[in-house]
């Protein structure tokens, strides 16, 4: 199966993201993948925390959700919506939640990013998602059917997740063989551990790894980091993009992570 990571550098404007996800969406259509990952965000980057207030949706309706499920209907492709702003439990914070589309334009899965992001350098640059993001409580994987009949059990995961190997062993659990990693990882973070956490949860989950990241500088003056990639289960980059947009394409083969697994049953020796 061709999988396609996404990377944008989203601006303030919705409808200036969608379309280029559009644009997006349709090259790595063309380019035959079957499973499509957007970024973290990739419908706003808006000047200021409380901009996702704004643009929040109702789970099952909203402009960004019927974009996503057009796309998917249109292109025939499965879709992972990086995330998009959905109603909380109150009016002052959002859930950045994940949607998955199949290719006939239905809503498969939902995941809420758990884990959220603070983070302060001490030289002026400074994040904390909970102010107006609700956590998610529960990991959550689905299943694919490829256009060749193969099974792929996928886990979702966002961004700063990835600093956490207990939600991805979790998903090894429920037999996930596929980990998504929709991001926007800071310059700053990302320099020092994007790539070599990327990397560990692919070998330590012996499981393929397909990120998409935002990268570029925004305009409202963040930096991301880019580097979007997809890694096969021993660790190793297939495919990788620095910065900008663009689309990242590698085939996953089933073969490959039995192989891994084979070779080094860990998963199979885990006690605690």
């Amino acid at each position: 199966m061709k999988v396609a990571a996404l990377q944008m550098v989203s601006g303030v404007s919705r409808e200036a993201n969608l379309a280029r996800a559009q644009a997006l969406l349709q090259e790595a259509a063309d380019a035959g993948a079957e499973l499509a990952v957007l970024p973290e965000y990739f419908c706003l980057m808006g000047r200021q925390e409380g901009d996702k207030l704004a643009l929040r949706e109702q789970s099952g309706a909203g402009p960004v959700q019927d974009f996503l499920a057009a796309q998917a209907r249109a292109l025939g492709l499965w879709i992972v919506g990086g995330t998009l702003p959905l109603q909380a439990h109150d009016d002052a914070h959002v859930f950045n939640s994940t949607l998955v589309y199949g290719p006939t334009g239905a809503c498969v899965a939902r995941y809420d990013k758990i884990h959220l992001f603070r983070f302060d350098s001490g030289l002026g640059e400074s994040y904390d998602e909970a102010r107006v993001i609700a956590p998610g409580r529960e990991p959550v994987c689905f299943e694919l059917q490829a256009r060749d009949g193969q099974r792929w059990r996928v886990g979702l995961s966002v961004c700063y997740d990835l600093r956490f190997p207990e939600l991805y062993r979790a998903l090894a659990r429920q037999g996930a063989d596929l980990l998504l990693v929709p991001a926007a990882f800071t310059h700053t973070t990302g320099q020092a551990h994007w790539e070599v956490l990327l990397r560990a949860r692919a070998i330590e989950n012996l499981a393929w790894v397909c990120a998409a990241a935002q990268g570029g500088t925004h305009e409202n003056g963040r930096r991301t980091w880019g580097q979007s990639l997809i890694a096969d289960p021993w660790g190793q980059v297939l495919a990788q993009r620095a910065t900008g947009e663009g689309v990242v394409l590698a085939e996953l083969d089933p073969a490959r992570l039995q192989q891994c697994r084979h070779q080094l049953p860990a998963l199979t020796h885990c006690v605690l």
